[in-house]
């Protein structure tokens, strides 16, 4: 689980990106985990009917924000895609509510910035394919939890799972100006009581 935060991140040298790049290193020969085989990365960003899985060869690189400077719009990541594996990915994990296959998305999404930009510092040769899986709109929390619990067993199969979002994402309530540091009370609350969720399991 990442929070991506600004789209800036991926090219500033801030924590945050120097937090993604550290934790690549983590993935390798001789490193504390093996190299991922496949990655599927869930992004808070995109939202459809039904859980939705791509299914190119070769995703694009969606720049889906706005009001950043050109340099952010030129960044790529050409990490290729895995037909055969979302197809095979689509059977045999299946949709909560009805048991039916995932829905493959072979043309009209890619990789948006919740995914990218957290893989690029992390994976910066975009070497690995990488598949992106939406959130459901119409399905409640106990859905998602229960994907949850059939994606769990792919990371025994070599596939690192990446979850990217944020807990307070109010853009229309954000104040530029004010240190990073500082936040209201409601979004401080919130996020202490989802930690204590996350914690309790």
């Amino acid at each position: 689980f990442r929070s991506h935060g600004s789209p800036m991140n991926v090219i500033e040298d801030n924590e945050f990106h120097q937090g993604w790049v550290r934790l690549g290193q983590q993935f390798g020969e001789g490193a504390r985990w093996p190299r991922p085989r496949r990655i599927l990365c869930i992004s808070a960003h995109w939202m459809t009917q039904g859980f939705q899985l791509t299914a190119m060869a070769t995703p694009r690189t969606i720049h889906d924000f706005g009001g950043f400077p050109q340099s952010l719009f030129e960044q790529q990541y050409p990490a290729p895609g895995d037909p055969t594996w979302a197809a095979a990915l689509a059977q045999a994990v299946r949709q909560p509510a009805n048991g039916e296959p995932l829905v493959l998305d072979d043309h009209a999404w890619g990789l948006d910035h919740g995914s990218w930009s957290v893989l690029k510092p992390m994976f910066p040769a975009a070497d690995i394919p990488v598949l992106q899986l939406s959130l459901n709109w119409d399905a409640p929390p106990a859905d998602h939890l229960a994907m949850g619990r059939l994606l769990r067993p792919l990371r025994d199969r070599g596939v690192l799972v990446v979850a990217s979002g944020m807990v307070v994402h109010n853009l229309r309530a954000m104040r530029r100006e004010v240190p990073d540091d500082q936040a209201y009370d409601w979004t401080i609350a919130f996020d202490e009581q989802v930690a204590r969720w996350l914690e309790a399991g």
